[in-house]
């Protein structure tokens, strides 16, 4: 699995948390910032970009809150980015709604839980958990991307 990490200059000390972290499990890893200096909405759109044109099968992006690399990356076609502030909404941010990014904020959480949650979120599998909603949260996803598309085109 190729996986995009980048974060603004609030989230190094996270960042290189994960990269340890996501090095001992062997994924392939593209940096988006290379530590640069750059702010969350230019990293944040370039993460994104590289999950939307399938350079990357997903994304972790990390800011102060999250939430600004969050709003960046769903400015983008076919990017479906949630910040995650638990295991928990890591998790169901997969089997429920299929982000392929996620948001961390490092005001908000330490590196042991962003790499729980980064673990939760990786190893989970859409619809999962959800015997007979399969259809439904297909149809739900679905009609996010409808969205995505009709509002692009707007």
């Amino acid at each position: 699995m190729k996986i995009v990490i980048g974060a603004d200059p609030f989230a190094y000390s996270l960042k290189r948390e994960l990269l340890k972290h996501l090095g001992k499990r062997q994924f392939e890893i593209l940096d988006a910032d290379n530590f640069s200096n750059e702010p969350y909405f230019n990293v944040g759109q370039k993460a994104a970009k590289l999950v939307a044109n399938r350079s990357a099968d997903c994304g972790i992006l990390l800011c102060g809150t999250g939430a600004g690399m969050s709003i960046v990356a769903n400015k983008i076609a076919g990017v479906r980015a949630v910040c995650v502030e638990s295991v928990f909404a890591a998790k169901k941010a997969k089997t429920i709604n299929n982000a392929n990014v996620i948001t961390m904020g490092a005001m908000i959480v330490g590196p042991a839980m962003a790499c729980d949650m980064t673990d939760a979120w990786i190893d989970s599998k859409f619809t999962e958990g959800f015997p007979g909603l399969e259809g439904f949260l297909n149809d739900a996803l679905n009609s996010v991307k409808k969205i995505d598309l009709e509002n692009r085109k707007a």
